[in-house]
């Protein structure tokens, strides 16, 4: 049912495992590629004159339209629960007629996911390049924007975990607090060493695709091997970021919320006094 739900962009409602839904939706999206290369197998498979032992194309004729979209779809359904929430809060904060949150995470976490839209455009456009596409712009000057998109994304997702998702405190001044090492949370279940590893593991994975501009790391985006190791690097990452998200999560129904994430109505436990 959560799946089903999902597939088509939904949400369910808190008591009833909307924290499910958007635990699969992110999960969706690390295994974007791996879908995409799902389709790419299929498409040998079914095409005369390429075996599907050989070594694999992706120049299959699927792949103009039919692998971007796939890669696209998980970020598509995050970014409708985003703005679903974003809806809820609003409405929620209209019934109560008293000031608070007016669901502005909601959106800034809905533009997080937008940013991979360009950068996934860009990289098809690219891989099948035509000048006649882009009237004006050089396939070096192509290039240059999906560095820059990508660099966006990059940067946007790696703060979104530690920040939002992971609720540290390393991009903002409480970083500095005497309550709790730096960079870290008051409440913590792991090993200090262990929250450092995990930023330090999401940033570089998170900025894995720079192995391409990289001389001796080339090979990583363009060897079937080194794509293998990218995308389990990649749901890798996101085994390890669930952990730690639940964890925000199980603080924040425990401890109190952070500020603009739990919807009005859905947290009903007492807040620890500490």
């Amino acid at each position: 049912m959560t799946l089903k739900r999902i597939s088509l962009g939904g949400l369910a409602e808190a008591q009833d495992g909307k924290f499910g839904d958007i635990l699969l939706a992110d999960a969706l999206t690390s295994y974007s590629r791996v879908l995409a290369d799902l389709v790419v197998t299929f498409c040998m498979f079914f095409t005369t004159d390429v075996s599907s032992t050989s070594k694999p194309t992706r120049k299959c004729r699927t792949n103009d339209y039919v692998v971007p979209l796939i890669i696209a779809f998980p970020s598509i359904i995050r970014l409708r629960q985003c703005l679903i929430e974003y809806l809820r809060v609003r409405r929620a904060t209209q019934r109560s007629q008293v000031a608070g949150s007016q669901g502005g995470q909601h959106l800034a976490n809905a533009l997080k996911y937008a940013t991979a839209f360009p950068v996934i455009i860009l990289a098809a456009k690219l891989k099948n390049y035509n000048p006649l596409d882009f009237y004006g712009y050089s396939e070096m000057s192509l290039s240059r924007l999906l560095f820059f998109f990508t660099f966006i994304n990059s940067a946007y997702s790696f703060y979104w975990d530690v920040t939002k998702d992971w609720d540290l405190t390393l991009f903002s001044s409480a970083r500095h607090s005497h309550e709790h090492p730096y960079g870290l949370r008051r409440h913590r279940y792991f090993a200090n060493r262990q929250y450092y590893l995990a930023i330090i593991i999401d940033l570089a994975i998170r900025f894995s695709w720079l192995s391409r501009y990289v001389p001796g790391f080339v090979w990583m985006s363009e060897t079937e091997f080194g794509i293998f190791i990218l995308m389990f690097s990649e749901v890798a990452r996101r085994w390890m970021w669930v952990f730690l998200r639940v964890e925000a999560e199980w603080i924040r129904n425990s401890r109190g919320p952070a500020p603009d994430d739990i919807l009005l109505g859905e947290f009903g436990g007492k807040l620890d006094a500490d």
